[in-house]
């Protein structure tokens, strides 16, 4: 399989060879050892401190798309009414999610490259009436940073329970679960973490809790069999020993380095290659810089280019980045400084090839 020199693929991101070799070791079996439901803990205590959080945390396996579904499948009935906040890709698949369930669903979209205000979801919460509202931090296929901290009061006023994907904003960007009156929030491991797509976090608050006990979901991928899972050290299904410990060891990582200087060091990379790329006369999909997302930029295709020709010439200097998805399939490329991404120097590289590549057509 084809490597790269200068991997800015916006997740999975590159894993460190420290966290790779969590994945060499051969550990006993979770269902059974003491030391696993103590890691286990650990993960759960450090992961609360680093969110903000005094709710619950579930650990489980699995990619961050099972978490996910999962726990929208444990909280959400047929009929139940979802308002959706949407700006991109994953915005609007919440509100997808729910329909599938049966669910009554509203979507609030914003403009292009922006975000809704308080007000707008203020309006509409008290139009509609939702059981629930879903909203994502940072959509990972437009590079936004959604300022969640504005629109969760009224969130919080509408009643509903608040629902977040924080999957690739998280120790990339603060996330306070708590303050904002996040009941349901997700993470995954392929984003900051800097592991493999194996694993995934959700904060669960105690009216999360018993929406869950009232649904009775009872799939692989439900919230409610894990409640008591590590007070009575059993688990629904065979947990990840390996991706676990490898979480530890980015979870201290993190906590070692200061939560604050990790948001710093994300940032200063993050305007280091926006600021790059308008110096080539370059073009941020984000209309407001304030909402970029220190974790990934998008920039719109140069004109004269498709994404295959931009891709396949990166990757003939060394250079992986992202294209997007959905609506912005072939419109825009992302560079990816996330986790053990966001490194000035690695962006310096790639954003040099950028440079070389686009003024070819010059």
């Amino acid at each position: 399989m084809q490597t790269y020199k200068i991997p800015l693929i916006p997740g999975p991101v590159s894993v460190p060879d420290r966290y790779r070799e969590a994945y060499l070791t051969n550990y006993g079996s979770s269902d059974l050892e003491d030391d696993f439901f103590a890691l286990l803990a650990e993960n759960i205590s450090l992961l609360k401190e680093a969110l903000k959080t005094k709710n619950d945390v579930v650990i489980g396996s699995g990619e961050a798309m099972s978490a996910l579904w999962g726990g929208i499948k444990s909280v959400v009935r047929p009929n139940d009414r979802f308002l959706a906040v949407s700006n991109g890709l994953f915005g609007h698949g919440f509100g997808e999610m729910a329909e599938a369930i049966g669910a009554r669903v509203e979507y609030l979209e914003a403009e292009e490259g922006e975000f809704v205000t308080a007000e707008q979801l203020r309006r509409k919460a008290e139009e509609f009436r939702p059981d629930f509202i879903s909203a994502v931090h940072c959509e990972t296929p437009s590079g936004l940073l959604n300022p969640i901290a504005e629109i969760a009061p009224a969130a919080a006023e509408s009643g509903a329970l608040f629902i977040v994907d924080f999957v690739a904003s998280a120790f990339g960007a603060d996330v306070r679960v708590d303050e904002w009156g996040i009941d349901i929030g997700f993470l995954g491991s392929q984003k900051c973490l800097s592991i493999l797509p194996d694993i995934h976090a959700v904060t669960v608050s105690l009216r999360a809790w018993e929406k869950a006990a009232g649904v009775n979901y009872a799939g692989y991928d439900a919230l409610l069999p894990w409640k008591n899972a590590l007070s009575e050290k059993s688990t629904p299904y065979t947990h990840n020993w390996h991706a676990n410990k490898a979480m530890n060891l980015s979870l201290k990582d993190y906590l070692s380095e200061g939560l604050e200087n990790a948001f710093r060091r994300h940032s200063e990379t993050a305007a280091y290659c926006r600021q790059r790329a308008k110096d080539m006369g370059l073009s941020l999909y984000a209309k407001d810089e304030s909402i970029s997302s220190p974790t990934v930029t998008a920039i719109w295709i140069p004109e004269g280019w498709t994404w295959k020709e931009l891709d396949a010439e990166f990757r003939k200097e060394g250079l992986a980045a992202g294209g997007s998805w959905g609506a912005l399939a072939g419109k825009i490329f992302r560079i990816g400084h996330m986790g053990s991404q966001a490194d000035i120097d690695l962006v310096r590289r790639g954003m040099d090839v950028v440079e070389k590549v686009i003024n070819k057509r010059r």
